[in-house]
């Protein structure tokens, strides 16, 4: 539950981080998002499947593979969806330095559209404080309300379920992989999980 909800402390210490959207009353829309594509292997079925169920989201893409299938980000872009910064070479804030970090999420900038600049997903979800501060200056920091796990070995595609359907609350933020960790059992669960959503009365809705 930790790992999949931030607790309320590190939602606090990370002041200025968004972990869900806040919501007028009545509001059930959700925000899908999707990590560390886009490759060939996961990000068209990915694609596919939002467009048959007609579903904006948020990739937040590591741009080394932008830069490497920059068709594909195109695509995403083709869809409606949106696209956040996700580091170039998805490398983690609490192992670099401020100075490499910050270098490392403008050369990302590069291979990514201009929109890429106002959104930024840091890998693993942890970074320093000079870190945040630096980006939170230059755009808005998204971590999660509900993370589904979906790259972890032990976890199967009802875990993922599951997760969604326990956590989810109006304002979500939902982290899914468009990875090859994680394709394999996004082809069951991601389907479900839109058609939950839908029965739930929720609206998907781009960040």
């Amino acid at each position: 539950m930790l790992i999949e909800r931030p607790p309320l402390l590190l939602r606090l210490l990370m002041n200025g981080v968004l972990f869900r959207m806040p919501q007028a009353p009545g509001e059930r829309t959700v925000y899908l998002t999707f990590d560390d594509g886009p490759i060939p292997e996961a990000t068209p079925w990915v694609l596919d499947c939002l467009r048959e169920h007609r579903v904006k989201a948020t990739f937040f893409m590591v741009a080394d593979n932008a830069r490497r299938y920059p068709h594909l980000v195109e695509a995403v872009q083709a869809e409606g969806h949106g696209i956040g910064n996700h580091t170039m070479h998805h490398i983690q804030g609490l192992h670099t330095s401020t100075a490499d970090y910050l270098a490392d999420t403008r050369e990302a900038l590069r291979y990514l559209p201009p929109e890429a600049a106002r959104l930024f997903r840091p890998p693993h979800g942890l970074m320093r404080a000079a870190q945040r501060h630096a980006l939170l200056a230059q755009g808005r920091i998204v971590l999660y309300d509900v993370l589904t796990r979906d790259y972890a070995r032990r976890v199967s595609a009802t875990d993922i379920l599951r997760t969604v359907q326990r956590l989810t609350r109006p304002g979500s933020i939902i982290v899914f992989h468009d990875s090859l960790r994680s394709i394999d059992k996004l082809r069951t669960a991601l389907p479900a999980t839109l058609a939950w959503l839908r029965a739930e009365g929720y609206r998907c809705a781009p960040l």
